[in-house]
C-alpha cells in the first residue's frame, strides 16, 4: 500500500512555510522603512534646498528675459544684483524710478513678503530671495547690463560701446549647505 497522504501534507504545509514571512524578515523591514522615512522627513522639511533651486531658477529666468527684451526692444536692460534682490531697470544707477523698471512679463512679480520687502513696486521685474537664502555674485559684480544685441557689458561700460570689460559672471544661491549656480558668459550673455 501506498501512503500518498503524509507526503501531500507535508508538501502543503512546507509551500505555506516557504510563502510566509518570517519575525526577523519583518522586523527588518520595519526598520529598513523607518530609516528611510527618517531621512526623507528630514529632507522635506529642510526648505533651504527646495527654497534655493526655485530662487536659482528663477533668477535664471529673470536673467534669461532681461536679454531678451534688451534685444527685442533695442534698448539697454540692467541687472542689479546687491544681495537683497535681482532687479531689472532701463537705466544705471543705484535707484531705478518707476518709468524705468522693467515690467514683469505676467504684469506682476511674486510678492512674497521677502520681495515686497526688498522692491516695494509689484509690477517691477525685481525677486528677493526668501529669507533661508543667501544671493552672492562671483566676482562680486553687482551690476550689469545687455545691450540691445544681447550682449553683457559691465556697469562701468558707457553704452553705446563696443568693448566690453565684463567678466564671466556667477550668481550663486546658497541655502542648507547647497550651491546653485547660474553663469552668464562673457562674449555671448548664454544664462545657464
Amino acid at each position: 500500500m501506498r501512503q500518498t497522504r503524509p507526503h501531500a501534507a507535508i508538501r502543503t504545509a512546507a509551500k505555506r512555510r516557504a510563502r510566509a514571512f518570517t519575525l526577523v524578515e519583518m522586523v527588518l523591514v520595519i526598520v529598513i522603512v523607518g530609516i528611510l522615512s527618517a531621512v526623507a522627513a528630514a529632507r522635506i522639511m529642510d526648505r533651504g534646498v527646495t527654497d534655493s533651486a526655485v530662487f536659482a531658477e528663477q533668477g535664471r529666468a529673470m536673467l534669461r528675459y532681461a536679454q531678451k527684451v534688451a534685444v527685442a526692444q533695442n534698448r539697454d536692460v540692467h541687472v542689479r544684483l546687491d544681495g537683497a534682490s535681482i532687479s531689472l531697470c532701463y537705466q544705471p544707477g543705484a535707484g531705478c524710478p518707476a518709468g524705468a523698471r522693467v515690467r514683469a512679463p505676467g504684469g506682476a512679480n511674486s510678492d512674497s513678503a521677502a520681495t515686497k520687502a526688498a522692491c516695494g513696486d509689484s509690477t517691477w521685474h525685481c525677486e528677493a530671495p526668501p529669507t533661508n537664502i543667501t544671493l552672492t555674485t562671483l566676482p562680486g559684480i553687482t551690476a550689469f547690463y545687455f545691450d540691445p544685441i544681447g550682449k553683457p557689458f559691465a556697469s562701468t561700460d558707457v553704452s553705446p560701446t563696443t568693448v566690453s570689460s565684463f567678466t564671466t559672471l556667477t550668481v550663486r544661491v546658497s541655502a542648507g549647505g547647497s550651491n546653485r549656480d547660474t553663469t552668464v558668459e562673457r562674449e555671448t550673455g548664454y544664462v545657464h
